[in-house]
């Protein structure tokens, strides 16, 4: 409740704009200018009526549209707390984890899961345009945001455009710049497809969620040229992210 502690924004009784609306607009205006931090805890109810001599029928109001909005979350018995922020990714170009997260102020890491060198099997090897059993990298790889599992990811590469690869290097490196600065990959594009599912076990596990929550299936192919270097099944809380795309 700290950001409750300064000097607060009163509310304007004569004023057109509904009451639970200004309400609303002084609580967002605190999360945006970081007055309220992630997780921070929401005064209750009686405490916002008091505050700011408004009925409980107006903070009921205001604390519903500001869950309806993502603003704020509400755990049973403990109270309303505010919301860690979403990450909104535009698909309109090329974009990696790694700089996402950057962009929005947070510490990007991956941990590689999985590393190995297999046989590709019949379907990745159709994505891939080889032929089935050439070898490639299946790399498992958890994302995460300040410490916080965000994705986790299966890519297969395909060993003829990336030999030597070794699990030390994605420990160290971010894939796309590894991409680059050992392989002088030229990226042209990539194609993404989503779908919403459910988390299996395993993934929720990784992921620290439940099962019953959705997540978002994003299959990603990725182009040097007329070639295929890269393609990746991710699964992304669907708390932590939405996806955008403008139209013309």
């Amino acid at each position: 409740m700290i950001g409750f502690l300064k000097e607060k924004s009163m509310i304007e009784k004569d004023n057109r704009l509904p009451l639970y609306y200004q309400l609303m607009d002084i609580i967002q205006g605190k999360i945006e200018r970081g007055e309220l931090k992630e997780n921070d805890r929401l005064p209750s109810e009686r405490e916002l009526c008091e505050m700011y001599q408004v009925s409980r029928t107006t903070v009921r109001q205001t604390m519903q549209e500001l869950e309806k909005e993502g603003f704020i979350y509400k755990e049973h018995g403990k109270g309303s707390f505010v919301a860690p922020k979403v990450i909104n990714q535009s698909l309109v170009k090329f974009y990696s984890f790694t700089e996402e997260m950057k962009k929005v102020g947070k510490i990007p890491s991956s941990v590689v899961v999985d590393f190995q060198l297999v046989p590709c099997d019949a379907k990745a090897a159709k994505v891939l345009n080889i032929p089935v059993e050439d070898h490639v990298y299946k790399i498992i790889r958890l994302r995460l945001a300040d410490d916080e599992p965000m994705m986790y990811e299966t890519s297969y590469l395909p060993l003829v455009r990336f030999p030597n690869l070794r699990k030390e290097d994605l420990e160290n490196i971010p894939m796309y710049n590894l991409f680059r600065e050992k392989y002088n990959v030229v990226i042209t594009k990539a194609n993404e497809s989503f779908k919403a599912v459910m988390a299996t076990k395993e993934e929720a596990a990784k992921l620290k969620i439940d099962t019953k929550e959705p997540s978002l299936l994003i299959r990603r192919v990725t182009y040097e040229g007329n070639s295929v270097i890269e393609y990746t099944i991710s699964i992304a809380r669907g708390d932590k992210f939405t996806y955008s795309v403008e139209l013309k």
